[in-house]
C-alpha cells in the first residue's frame, strides 16, 4: 500500500482508525529513526490501526535559529521516499513557521494529536522535545498519556561503536568527509540528488574525462575532495568518481560539484542524478599542470574501480 502524504494540518480531512503516531524531524531517516518507525508499524499492525509519521518542513532550526545555517540531510521528497520504504501508512508534514513554533506543548497534544488526529498511541525517540521553547518532553507526554488515556512509549537510542546515532552526528561525519562511518549510522550510503548544469567543458576537452556538473543542492554536501561514488541516471546505476571543490589547478574560486560516470558518453545536461558516496579518496589539491592532474585522475579512476568491485551494489 502506497504511503499517503499530507502537506499541512489543514489538509487532514478524515479520521484514522487507531492512529499510532510518531513525530520528529527524521532528517536522514537514519538507523535510529527506522527503529522508531518499526515500532510504530508493529503497534499499528497489532492494533489493526494506522501508522502515522508527523514531520516538519522547513526544519525547525531554520525557523527558530536561522543564523546556525543548518544544512539538512534529506529534503522532504527524499524523506518521504525513505519513510515509504519502512511501510508507514501516512506521512503528515506540518508547515513549521514562527506561529507554529509558539504553540504550547499541551495545546499541541490536546488539539492536534488527540482531537485532530485521534491518537490512540504515541511513540517517540529518547529525549524528544517539542512545543514552544522545547518545553514538551517525554515526561510531559507520559503524564498526559495517564491523564487522557492514550498509550505512550519511548524508543531507546540506537548506538554504533558506543556512539548514539543522530542526525547531528551524521552531519559532523560528512563535514569531515567520513562517508563510510556516515553509512554505518544511516544504514545506507549518504546520497545527494541534483540536476546537471552546463559546466566549463574542461573535463572533456582538456582532461579527456567528461564530467557532469551538478547544481549544489540544499542538503549537506560532504567535505571537499575526491570520492568513490555510484550514480543513478533515469533508473540506471553507474560506477563513478566525484569531485567537490574549487578546481585549484585552474585557479577556481567557487565550489563545483562534478561527477564522472564510467562508460557514459551521452549529454546529461538537464537530467537529474542521484550520487551515492561510497568512500573518500583524497583531498583536492593544485597540480603543477593539467597533465599532472590528468595523470592523478587516471589513478583515482583505477582506485575507484578497485573499491567498487569489492563493494556490493
Amino acid at each position: 500500500m502506497a504511503l499517503e502524504i499530507i502537506r499541512g494540518l489543514e489538509n487532514v480531512t478524515k479520521e484514522y482508525h487507531n492512529a499510532i503516531i510518531t513525530l520528529g524531524n527524521f532528517d536522514g531517516v537514519h538507523a535510529g529513526h527506522r527503529r522508531i518507525l518499526q515500532r510504530v508499524k508493529a503497534a499499528a499492525e497489532h492494533a489493526e490501526g494506522t501508522s502515522i509519521v508527523i514531520t516538519f518542513d522547513p526544519h525547525p532550526v531554520k525557523v527558530v535559529n536561522p543564523q546556525k545555517g543548518l544544512k539538512i540531510l534529506t529534503p522532504f521528497e527524499i524523506k518521504a521516499e525513505l519513510v515509504e520504504k519502512t511501510g508507514m501508512d501516512v506521512l503528515l508534514c506540518i508547515d513549521f513557521n514562527k506561529e507554529f513554533s509558539s504553540i504550547a506543548p499541551d495545546y499541541f497534544i490536546e488539539e492536534i494529536l488527540l482531537k485532530r488526529l485521534r491518537a490512540s498511541h504515541i511513540i517517540v525517540g529518547h529525549n524528544y522535545r517539542f512545543g514552544k521553547g522545547k518545553k514538551g518532553s517525554t515526561d510531559v507526554l507520559r503524564r498526559r498519556a495517564a491523564k487522557f488515556g492514550f498509550k505512550f512509549n519511548v524508543v531507546r537510542n540506537v548506538t554504533r561503536c558506543g556512539n548514539v546515532v543522530s542526525s547531528s552526528s551524521i552531519r559532523h561525519l560528512l563535514t569531515r568527509g567520513d562517508v563510510v562511518e556516515a553509512h554505518e549510522l544511516l544504514g545506507r550510503p549518504y546520497f545527494i540528488q541534483s540536476q546537471v548544469i552546463t559546466g566549463t567543458g574542461r573535463g572533456k576537452t582538456l582532461l579527456q574525462t567528461p564530467t557532469a556538473n551538478l547544481s549544489l543542492p540544499d542538503e549537506l554536501v560532504p567535505k571537499p575532495g575526491v570520492y568513490v561514488v555510484r550514480a543513478t541516471v533515469e533508473g540506471v546505476s553507474y560506477d563513478a568518481v566525484a569531485n567537490i571543490g574549487t578546481n585549484p589547478t585552474f585557479g577556481g574560486e567557487h565550489t563545483a560539484y562534478e561527477v564522472h560516470l564510467f562508460g557514459y558518453d551521452k549529454n546529461l545536461v538537464g537530467k537529474t542524478i542521484r550520487v551515492y558516496f561510497i568512500k573518500r579518496l583524497r583531498d583536492e589539491k593544485a597540480y603543477p599542470s593539467p597533465d599532472d592532474l590528468k595523470a592523478q585522475i587516471v589513478k583515482d579512476i583505477a582506485r575507484a574501480k578497485e573499491i567498487l568491485a569489492a563493494t556490493p551494489a
